[in-house]
């Protein structure tokens, strides 16, 4: 795998981030029908993830590609994906751009996942992506990488969902092992997926 410098994320970077994630998430197989309007979907989970992403930025653990290509959003340990205000926020603007229906169902997604987390403190990857223009380049893998390094020097766990089945393998590849699985209200079923921490050694 090819070196891939990885900067933190600032502010200025979210339109890009969110460009990312709405590319990269179109045809997810949770993502993709979450949003059942096709022809609106981008500009409907847009509207999600810009509220991950920005909110996310509070912590120093958003990694990006020099230009933006992929973007990794890590929540640390004790940290939350939204705060409650947040949380509820979402859901208004969420219906506001879909319907009521199509809103619940999405924080519903959410919820599960918050239900399922494991105990224990951990580093949580939240949102991984490769904008569509540069998918197959090792961009997202690369980036996953530096991220892990990153977190293995502080000695901590991590622990993801993967939504689409056709990743495991590249996570399994970096260390991550099946923990468990979600099932959604629509039948989908979400895999999660655990990295312990690493050994540290001393000099």
């Amino acid at each position: 795998m090819t070196h891939t410098p990885a900067r933190l994320a600032t502010p200025a970077d979210i339109d890009a981030i969110v460009s990312v994630f709405t590319s990269a998430f179109l045809h997810d197989p949770v993502w993709g029908p979450a949003f059942p309007d096709e022809g609106r979907r981008a500009e409907q989970a847009a509207v999600m993830w810009r509220v991950y992403a920005g909110s996310a930025l509070r912590y120093p653990w958003t990694l990006v590609t020099p230009g933006v290509e992929a973007a990794a959003v890590w929540i640390p340990p004790g940290g939350v994906e939204l705060t409650a205000e947040e949380a509820e926020g979402l859901e208004g603007r969420l219906a506001g751009v879909t319907s009521p229906e199509v809103a619940r169902a999405v924080m519903r997604i959410g919820e599960q996942f918050e239900a399922a987390h494991p105990s224990e403190p951990f580093f949580y990857l939240t949102i991984l992506g490769t904008h569509s223009d540069h998918r197959g380049k090792g961009l997202g893998m690369a980036l996953l990488a530096e991220s892990l390094a990153r977190i293995d020097a502080l000695g901590a766990p991590a622990y993801l969902e993967s939504t689409n089945p056709a990743n495991l393998e590249r996570y399994e590849s970096v260390g991550f092992t099946v923990r468990d699985e979600i099932t959604l209200a629509t039948g989908q079923v979400v895999t999660t997926m655990w990295r312990p921490a690493a050994v540290q050694t001393r000099s």
